[in-house]
């Protein structure tokens, strides 16, 4: 092959390449919205809303900072900033306007999924000032933060404390959370449920407590039946499966003010699994009541993830997230309005 034909052959290289990455820039779900949803960031992941809801709360990115979006002003801000870490997984508020964070103590890149999954709880002060302070325990995957006290539940999982747990069990605990001279502790601290208490088996997730009276848990219970959104009174510890439906990815992210219904990742539209699920509205009476929510699949790629819901019930938060990407990876926070989407419907 001589050199103009090693020259052309690079070219229609190119050409095809760019006329590939053009097709997937036109065919980019952010790029074609409906009227009742909003990109207000281009970059992050995990949003969560503050009580009043006029901000959002969400990392940079996986192992990165915790930032905090002022809806008003347009204004983001680094709330993490201010001292060193090495990344956080999860950024919730807490009923005083605290943050609780989720985050490796040290950070292997080699095992990050373990570091991701792994993760150290830590309440950051709402001042500014301080650095976050470790509570001493570790959380699998994502805490559950209630919306009305300063109460917390959370999973550990057996490769955590594998002298007090069988092997492959997962185990849901929750606690207070109380300051004393200074320092925040766990108080009243009580194991929830055992996975090998269950009649199957599952790994489980914390996710959401149940408002109003926040007297149940909902969790995700994964690798039963695909996985199934469910749910646990806290005083009888009954389980209930809301979703049951066999085959299909049910994971519970974010729960409406009227504690009715719940938020699911879902790939009930195409059966495909985690990474291809959509947004859905649940019905958490059992029923089996689903609404679809999200269109970002019939974007070859592209999948919308990790919702919440405001506490006035009018709006939900969640992100843009890749079908090829770990799960949390985000590219840009979304706001899905809820009135504007029923009026559009009339």
């Amino acid at each position: 092959m001589n050199n103009k034909h090693f020259l052309f052959l690079i070219l229609v290289f190119t050409c095809f390449s760019l006329v590939q990455i053009n097709a997937q820039h036109e065919s980019n779900p952010s790029d074609n919205l409906p009227s009742h949803i909003t990109q207000v960031t281009w970059y992050g992941e995990r949003a969560d809303w503050s009580l009043d809801g006029k901000k959002i709360l969400f990392l940079s990115k996986t192992f990165g900072d915790a930032m905090e979006l002022d809806l008003e002003t347009n204004h983001i801000r680094n709330l993490t900033a201010h001292y060193h870490h090495h990344g956080y997984t999860r950024a919730l508020y807490l009923a005083n306007g605290d943050i609780l964070l989720s985050g490796p103590e040290q950070f292997d890149p080699i095992n990050f999924r373990e570091s991701r999954e792994q993760s150290w709880l830590y309440i950051l002060d709402k001042s500014g000032t301080k650095p976050a302070q470790s509570l001493g325990i570790k959380c699998y995957e994502g805490p559950a933060v209630s919306r009305k006290r300063m109460h917390i539940a959370w999973t550990q999982r057996a490769l955590q404390y594998p002298d007090e747990m069988i092997r492959g069990s997962s185990w849901m605990f929750e606690a207070d959370l109380v300051l004393d001279d200074g320092e925040w502790k766990l108080t009243n601290q009580k194991v929830i449920i055992k996975s090998e208490e269950l009649p199957f088996r599952c790994t489980l997730e914390t996710q959401n407590f149940r408002v109003p009276d926040e007297k149940e848990l909902t969790f995700v219970a994964y690798g039963y039946q695909g996985t199934e959104a469910m749910g646990i009174n806290l005083e009888t510890k009954e389980v209930i499966n809301y979703s049951n439906a066999p085959g299909q990815y049910d994971e519970p992210e974010g729960i409406y003010p009227d504690g009715q219904y719940t938020l699911v990742e879902c790939d009930k539209h195409n059966l495909k699994g985690a990474q291809y699920c959509e947004l859905w509205k649940l019905k958490l009476d059992g029923s089996g009541d689903y609404e679809r929510l999200t269109y970002f699949t019939d974007f070859p790629g592209y999948r919308a993830t990790n919702p919440v819901v405001s506490d006035d019930g009018k709006f939900i938060a969640f992100q843009l997230a890749m079908t090829n990407e770990e799960a949390g990876v985000g590219h840009g926070i979304f706001v899905y309005d809820i009135e504007e989407e029923l009026r559009s419907r009339k």
